[in-house]
């Protein structure tokens, strides 16, 4: 039994040695349909009162797409760098106007659209076999971010984002096919965060017939885009 155990943790920790990886290319261009699961946007995110402060719009299911390059620099060690256009909108009572003299609250189109920059540095793990490669990776972040509204005649500008940064780790699986083309899947795990400060391009609005006048010509909004990713896409290894 034990000489089973060290035969299994030889293979484990050596069996990438006998493959060649990537049929000895170097280079990886590829093209991933994205999932990613859920999304919010904090309505009020400088309000002093705490439940205002926490209060959020849900979004979920948000499908995009997005390109990726590799570069092995070793064996074992690959670096990558990877982008998408993200975006999604829902309609919610997300807004209160003045309406015939009265406060009222309206149904808006809200969402937000969000283009990464990650740089990654990728292990491949160690039970890769010639055909399945299975990668763990991680690095940093440049996220770039609007958001969006939409209700009657009316619509934002964003006038100032925050610049955001973050860290995002990854696990996938290559499945090389014949003449360097490859199957991809994997999983990424995020917390893109940034502040955006919007103006309307009207104060007053035309609503389904009825004439609106807005509280503010400007206010602040966070989004938070907190679901897991999944990928699933071909690349082409030379």
């Amino acid at each position: 039994m034990k000489k089973v155990i060290i035969l299994l943790l030889y293979l484990f920790v050596f069996c990438n040695a006998a493959y060649s990886q990537y049929n000895g290319n170097s280079f990886l261009v590829g093209i991933n349909g994205i999932y990613t699961t859920s999304a919010k946007i904090y309505l009020y995110p400088n309000s002093s009162d705490e439940v205002l402060r926490n209060t959020s719009f849900p979004l979920s299911d948000i499908y995009d797409a997005g390109i990726y390059f590799r570069y092995r620099l070793s064996d074992d060690i690959l670096m990558g760098f990877s982008t998408e256009y993200m975006t999604k909108t829902a309609t919610g009572k997300n807004l209160t106007v003045f309406s015939n003299n009265q406060t009222v609250t309206i149904d808006v189109q809200d969402g937000f659209k969000m283009i990464p920059f990650e740089l990654s540095i990728y292990y491949l793990l160690p039970f890769s076999t010639e055909k399945f490669k299975f990668l763990m990776g991680g690095g940093g972040a440049y996220y770039y971010g609007k958001q969006i509204r939409n209700f009657g005649d009316a619509g934002i500008s964003s006038s100032e984002t925050q610049i955001a940064y973050g860290i995002q780790v990854s696990i996938s699986m290559d499945y090389l096919l014949p003449d360097n083309f490859i199957i991809h899947c994997g999983m990424k795990f995020r917390d893109p965060q940034f502040t955006v400060e919007n103006k309307y391009n009207k104060s007053i609005v035309n609503y389904n017939g009825t004439t609106l006048n807005l509280a503010q010509s400007s206010f602040v909004s966070k989004v938070n885009v907190d679901g897991v990713t999944f990928q699933l896409g071909a690349a082409y290894s030379f």
